[in-house]
């Protein structure tokens, strides 16, 4: 496991109890070789003195934008440029809005959206605050732009309330965040080839045949594909997310399976493909040309055909040194079934989830998987969790498939 040598850290303290342990989180990056620069909230001063943090960063603490003794201005720009890591501990549920919204009112959001480096959040605050459904969508949406969340622990509060909430202690913050960058490294040089979202079969120019996939699923994986090293091709049918802009991932979009199939066929140096989309199972034997009108047709029967199976055929094609990782969405999980899509399908992986799991399946931020590999030396459920997590959880078999 890497250390954090060299590294520049921008440490974020906001306005909450646990912001006492910021001071013991400064000792152990300094200790492991980073430098750290803190920019703290108002607030925060209410919890610990500037001068404790700064004596143990050994850099002057920022909480305004400008020095009022002298006027030197503080720039954002500058500390997001000089930043690689960028950590809030503890986040409170203020300052989490703030940034999921770009309310830029003080210093430290101000850094963040001047950040280009990796963004790591850990929250502290009382289980109501934690759970609330405002907290939880701004958590939400800080993952979908890129930054990590380290979870929240459970224990007592400082309400005296037991729950979740408490901050993690230092010593964890700091070995998950070194864990993160250990496998921000292992695909390196891979190149992926990813599908994700619906695809749509015409029926004439303004109606079409599709499903409720929203493409969520696509985007975690490209994008943590993409925070591992590699470069990822992604095939999107018409999603309602897409990943953020990277220099490593192309995007091609496409409409309906044959589209799909063809983009895929184009990729022709890949080392992964993960076959994530919702593939209609169907097309339209004969889509109109112009849009059919009601007064002019009371009654409408339209003929259906197969589409093709663009992992199956992707899967007879090829070569052995490549993998393929594949979803099985299903009514009602059966193992043996999706080990028969499984073979027919030639992939490495499986990865199977039922509509029966509530928080699961099409248009959620959080899924329930089972991972089953050909060989049988993966076969583990997961708990429910946020795509992302699944996403890094998926990534993380390849080293066991190779």
């Amino acid at each position: 496991m890497p250390n954090l040598s060299g590294k520049h850290i921008v440490l974020g303290v906001t306005g909450s109890i646990a912001a006492y342990k910021a001071a013991s989180l400064i000792r152990l990056l300094v200790k492991a070789g980073a430098e750290v620069q803190v920019v703290m909230t108002a607030a925060a001063k209410e919890f610990i003195t500037p001068l404790t943090l700064s004596t143990l960063s050994g850099r002057p603490v920022l909480c305004d934008f400008f020095d009022h003794s002298d006027g030197t201005w503080h720039s954002h720009v500058e500390l997001g440029l000089w930043a690689d890591l960028f950590i809030v501990a503890p986040a409170t549920a203020s300052t989490m809005a703030k940034m999921a919204y770009g309310i830029a009112d003080n210093l430290l959001v101000t850094c963040y959206l001047a950040t280009r480096g990796r963004v790591y959040i850990a929250p502290a605050m009382d289980l109501d605050m934690y759970r609330h459904p405002s907290t939880i969508a701004s958590a939400a949406r800080l993952r979908e732009m890129g930054a990590t969340i380290l979870e929240a622990e459970e224990g007592e509060l400082a309400s005296h309330l037991i729950g979740k909430g408490r901050l993690p202690e230092p010593e964890e913050i700091v070995r998950r965040i070194e864990e993160d960058m250990d496998k921000a490294t292992t695909l390196t040089g891979k190149q992926l080839l990813i599908t994700s979202g619906p695809t749509y079969e015409r029926i004439d120019p303004v109606r079409f045949i599709g499903n409720y996939s929203s493409g969520r699923m696509g985007k975690a994986l490209a994008e943590q594909a993409i925070r591992m090293g590699a470069e990822v091709t992604l095939v999107t049918g018409p999603a309602q997310v897409l990943p953020t802009p990277h220099e490593r991932l192309r995007v091609i979009r496409v409409e309906s399976a044959d589209e799909m199939l063809e983009a895929c066929r184009s990729v022709t140096s890949y080392q992964i493909a993960i076959f994530c989309a919702a593939v209609a199972d169907y097309k339209v034997a004969h889509p109109e040309e112009q849009k059919v009108k009601r007064e002019s047709r009371p009654s409408m029967t339209i003929e259906l055909v197969p589409n093709p199976d663009i992992a199956a055929l992707m899967g007879k094609e090829k070569d052995k040194e490549q993998i393929h990782i594949g979803f099985a969405l299903e009514t009602h999980l059966d193992l043996e079934q999706v080990r028969d899509k499984m073979e027919r399908k030639s992939f490495d992986l499986i990865v199977a989830n039922t509509l029966e799991d509530e928080g699961a399946g099409f248009g959620t931020d959080t899924n329930r998987v089972t991972l089953l590999s050909r060989d049988g030396s993966i076969e583990r459920s997961l708990p429910l969790m946020d795509k992302e997590q699944v996403a890094l959880e998926i990534l993380n078999t390849l080293p066991q498939l190779s």
